[in-house]
């Protein structure tokens, strides 16, 4: 059953000669058919800016605004459970295991931990304030309350949250540690990858042994900047790609098949410390969850 606690998305249909609304989201959504739009709207699954029903016949117009609720038919379980770490009024945080996305992306709606959560909770308004990869497991924190979300948010832009991270990867002997590794990040091909390149360094990690198992060791990471991939993109660099990594350095065959849960992306958002804005208060989170080696 959908969440009917689910935010929809908002399209502005865009320039066109189309004559209905149904006419431009099919046009603008190919890889779904008209009659499952048809069906949506018979449901009341497309709406305009005032939460109206839009049918078949809306005429269309440029800049309306439309707001429909993502589905996906017979969306694959993912066979692992989140855990609430604490809640009050204003925050919650979440363990989010491995392969389980944090916000509706693609296959994934209900499958994710924000559609999970609101579930959980009865509460619409949640949203996280960082993301992680959907492969990545661990802590991530949401807002609870629209009122105070503003005061979270600027944290994290202010790069006032010390996160860290833990990863499983090759050894490098040749390092001096704790180490610092500072570089340049631009996007990469595909569209999805990022990659290193000469320039002035936009990207910084300190990174720190925890463990030695032979061949294998477990990381300690803490990014200062926050770039897309940054931790799989710097490790990858230095020649210790984590394990179970299908991106990096080379984008693997394993990506385009269905998930292999016995081989989880070996990387975890470990903990969170920042001073709350609203009361002064020191807090500090860590994940209940272990990397298994």
């Amino acid at each position: 059953m959908p969440n009917p606690a689910m935010r929809p998305s908002t399209l502005h249909l865009p320039q066109g000669d189309w004559a209905t609304v149904l006419d431009c989201l099919c046009d603008h959504f190919p890889a779904i058919d008209r009659a499952t739009w048809l069906e949506r709207m018979a449901r009341g699954r497309v709406l305009d800016a005032a939460g109206a029903s839009i049918d078949a016949t809306h005429p269309y117009r440029v800049g309306l605004k439309v707001r429909y609720f993502r589905e996906v038919p017979n969306e694959t379980p993912v066979p692992f459970e989140e855990q609430v770490l604490w809640q009050d009024e204003h925050l919650l945080v979440a363990d989010k295991p491995h392969f389980l996305p944090v916000m509706p992306a693609g296959e994934y709606v209900e499958q994710t931990l924000l559609a999970r959560l609101i579930r959980r909770t009865g509460n619409p308004d949640l949203v996280p304030i960082h993301r992680i990869d959907r492969l990545t497991a661990g802590l991530v924190l949401f807002s609870v309350d629209p009122a105070s979300r503003g005061q979270y948010q600027a944290l994290f832009r202010q790069r006032a949250v010390e996160k860290r991270y833990e990863a499983i990867a090759p050894a490098l002997p040749q390092l001096q540690f704790p180490y610092l590794h500072r570089s340049r990040m631009v996007d990469g091909e595909p569209f999805f990858r990022m990659q290193e390149v000469a320039g002035e360094a936009n990207s910084e990690t300190r990174i720190e042994v925890l463990e030695r198992r032979g061949d294998l060791w477990r990381y300690g990471l803490s990014p200062v900047t926050g770039r897309k991939h940054q931790l799989r993109v710097h490790l990858a660099g230095l020649g210790a790609p984590i394990v179970g990594d299908d991106f990096y350095p080379q984008l693997l065959e394993s990506r385009n098949l269905p998930d292999d849960y016995s081989k989880p992306l070996k990387l975890l958002a470990r903990g969170l410390r920042f001073v709350d804005p609203l009361g002064g208060q020191r807090r500090e989170f860590e994940s209940e969850l272990q990397l298994q080696w």
